[in-house]
């Protein structure tokens, strides 16, 4: 069995211990489960940076049979000495925080009480590092007690033991020795939870977006592109983080700082996960839990314009409910110049909420800046309102480029269509790239989601499409900004391809023949016609009158 499959049945035990202790599908289960997958992959990496730390200690650690029991045995002052030999960005833990050493308390009776405390205890000793915050300033800590979510106080400490025994005996050092890095725990965050961020989130439902169209965004926007230092990439509606993480991943995660903002707790606990695993420890500062609409955290020094970034990526809500923030939101002219919706009356009726998104987006990008967000395909021949508002600011100032339309049912859980834009601030582009990916992609059932997803090669075929500015029949076409103004600012690349009327050469004979058919079929037809018309008036012919 290889590590992704390891990794995929630990991720399943978690679930199952979570469902014999009444807590599946429960609200709080996929706080359990990323917080314990994140302790396992933590502890495991703590031990990987001892072993080849740069100190003669470390040859200890290296040399026993449980590096933890090592560990243990060496001084306070010793254990300073080679945590200060890791990497500035390591966690830093003390013998009793270790897996090994919890699973040796399992016996004692306040086992729960333990568990519970070493959690904590590992989020308090790190939490200048290892914790997000709120727009508020709060600090959101790594850990939180989890025993409580039992109902049955009797059952805590079985539970707690549960969850331990399913971690012994798995390690995730062959993912760090063999550097399997961001295409592995891409795979396994999402199969991680994808059974949480649904849009079963109430009012501020969560959609994950999908791998592929996260790899599109960021292979579009960075290109390949080596010579890059210092990056900022930005997501407004970060939820758990792919797009972010995609784009990291192209730009390298050496050579960006990653800036987030999302209004979900959960999404934010996901998150932070995301960054761990995928090595992005020193931008958790930078996830921010709090509305963005309402108070946009990233600022410049000025403490009121927004901060300005070199990528941003978005995935916006497209119908949430802001009814209770609108006016507040309306309230700052400045960023949403292009205007805010109105809340339906029936609040089931779209929001377009993703339109202060969209203008949020563009104020968020440097003057060579470039971005791309996800929006609902309607927008892209919107003719009036808002929508209509921003197309025409967008091909007006040549900020758009490039618009892919894709397939339907790339998301689970909304029917929407859906299209990505495509934005650069330096305006300088000739031509827009209109990309008809609506008939790739392969369908395939989850659960009872139909759905379709992009094959590797599709996505190639699109990324090179739009890059070369290649012109396909029924899938692609490169349009100037004068010709999107004649098609009424219309960003659909069917609106653009040519009618192609196909000419058959055919003989005189064989034109008198297909003629000959067509008088002899049409004949037929005729002939049946009458028929039935002499019918019908002979049966009205027989009816009577019955008094």
């Amino acid at each position: 069995m290889d590590l992704k499959e390891k990794t995929i049945r630990l991720i399943d035990d978690l679930k199952a211990t979570c469902q014999s202790y009444g807590l599946g599908n429960d609200g709080n289960e996929y706080k359990i489960i990323t917080q314990i997958f994140l302790y396992k992959f933590l502890n495991d990496k703590f031990g990987y940076e001892l072993k080849k730390a740069k100190s003669h200690l470390a040859k200890k650690i290296r040399e026993s049979e449980h590096w933890e029991l090592a560990f243990a045995e060496l001084t306070d002052s010793e254990r300073q000495l080679l945590m200060i030999a890791l990497p500035p960005e390591s966690l830093k833990l003390q013998p009793h925080h270790l897996l090994y050493m919890l699973w040796n308390s399992q016996g004692k009776g306040n086992f729960d009480e333990i568990f519970d405390a070493t959690m904590t205890d590992i989020a308090e000793q790190n939490i200048d590092i290892f914790s997000t915050q709120t727009t508020q300033n709060t600090k959101i800590p790594l850990f939180e007690r989890l025993t409580p979510y039992v109902t049955d106080i009797d059952q805590r400490p079985a539970f707690a033991r549960a969850l331990v025994d399913k971690l012994v005996g798995f390690s995730f050092e062959e993912a760090f020795s063999d550097e399997k890095g961001y295409d592995f725990f891409a795979t396994i965050f999402e199969y991680l939870i994808k059974d949480y961020n649904t849009a079963g989130g109430g009012k501020y439902a969560e959609y994950y977006t999908p791998h592929a169209i996260a790899t599109i965004m960021a292979r579009l926007l960075v290109g390949e592109e080596e010579d890059l230092h210092n990056i900022e990439a930005y997501d407004p509606s970060a939820g758990t983080g792919t797009l972010l993480m995609a784009l990291a991943h192209q730009i390298g995660n050496s050579k960006c700082t990653i800036f987030a903002q999302d209004i979900s707790q959960r999404s934010n606990k996901m998150f932070k996960l995301n960054l761990l695993l995928n090595g992005l420890v020193s931008s958790l500062d930078h996830a921010i839990q709090g509305d963005t609409l309402v108070s946009p955290y990233h600022k410049n020094d000025d403490g009121t314009s927004l901060r300005q970034f070199d990528y941003v990526v978005s995935n916006p809500p497209f119908n949430m409910d802001f009814s209770d923030t609108r006016e507040k939101i309306a309230a700052q002219p400045a960023r949403f110049w292009l205007g805010v919706p109105n809340v339906p009356a029936k609040k089931k009726d779209s929001m377009a909420i993703y339109t202060c998104f969209l203008q949020h987006v563009i104020k968020s990008l440097k003057s060579n800046g470039k971005g791309a967000i996800v929006v609902p395909t309607g927008f892209i021949t919107r003719k009036d309102g808002i929508e209509k508002k921003i197309l025409k600011h967008i091909v007006d100032n040549k900020i758009v480029y490039g618009v892919i339309s894709m397939p339907s049912n790339v998301f689970a859980n909304t029917g929407t269509n859906v299209s990505v834009l495509f934005l650069d601030n330096s305006k300088s582009s000739e031509e827009v790239i209109l990309i008809d990916a609506s008939k790739l992609g392969e369908e395939y059932k989850e659960g009872s989601n139909q759905k379709k997803r992009l094959r590797s090669e599709e996505i190639d075929k699109i990324v090179d499409t739009f890059r070369n500015g290649t012109a396909e029949d029924g899938f692609s076409v490169a349009v100037t900004y004068d010709e999107i103004k004649e098609k009424n600012y219309s960003l659909s690349a069917g609106q653009y391809f040519d009618i192609k009327i196909e000419y058959v050469d055919i003989t005189e004979e064989e034109f008198n023949q297909r003629m000959a058919d067509y008088k002899s079929k049409l004949t037929e037809m005729f002939a049946e016609s009458h028929r039935l018309e002499a019918e019908i008036m002979s049966q009205l012919d027989n009816l009577q009158f019955n008094g």
